[in-house]
């Protein structure tokens, strides 16, 4: 079931420096958006605090109804796919891809028959035996985007995670998360690529930590993967 996210009063502050100040959103269940601003914007920051790396220095953050604020990522039930991948080097393709079920009370065969099934649906069950340095950036990627999602999260975060793609390779990217966000997953990205703020319903424009702006976007026909 996907997850609504509600942003109440949101603060940050590094020292002296206030790098959200007052953000207030609500992100309705299913939803598919973005917040797109300039480096240094906050809009990092106020995603890593909604996954939990991070509490807030005033206000609070739900997840699904439920206070979240001071809970730490494993207990959010969220997924995380970062712009560097963040794989572990000495893991391979899908011990990368196993590595969140393994913090989960499941069978050892239902665990396997799960990755199986991701391999197979992200096409890459030729890689399961590699290792990252043996994988593309786009290779890359589909893998962290495969294991932020093999434990059926109702929200899947997204920090500019085209960044290091070319643009073939983040067009596939981001078609994937359209195919997600369709099933029913909540979807919310950090992008400065206006492009890839299109592929979502809304468009939140973060500048020096406030929100400037907001827009719909208009529904674009995307051909699943």
């Amino acid at each position: 079931m996907a997850r609504d996210v509600a942003i109440e009063r949101v603060g940050f502050r590094y020292g002296a420096t206030a790098v959200l100040d007052d953000v207030t959103l609500a992100v309705a269940p299913g939803e598919f958006f973005a917040f797109l601003g300039p480096s240094g914007s906050g809009k990092t920051t106020l995603l890593r605090l909604i996954a939990g790396f991070g509490t807030p220095s005033s206000g609070r953050i739900l997840i699904g109804g439920h206070d979240v604020t001071a809970l730490p990522p494993w207990k959010r039930n969220v997924g995380m796919v970062f712009q560097s991948y963040h794989l572990i080097d000495d893991l391979t393709v899908q011990e990368n891809i196993d590595l969140p079920l393994s913090y989960k009370d499941i069978a050892k065969s239902e665990r396997q028959a799960m990755v199986a099934d991701t391999l197979d649906r992200f096409q890459i069950v030729a890689k399961k035996d590699l290792y990252p340095s043996q994988l593309s950036g786009g290779q890359q990627q589909l893998v962290g985007v495969a294991r932020a999602i093999i434990h059926k999260p109702a929200l899947l975060l997204a920090d500019e995670p085209t960044g290091n793609l070319h643009s073939s390779q983040a067009k596939e990217i981001m078609e994937l998360f359209c195919e997600l966000n369709r099933e029913g997953t909540t979807i919310v990205q950090v992008t400065h690529s206006e492009a890839n703020a299109a592929f979502g319903g809304r468009t939140i424009q973060l500048r020096d930590g406030w929100i400037v702006s907001e827009e719909r976007n208009a529904p674009r026909e995307v051909v699943a993967r």
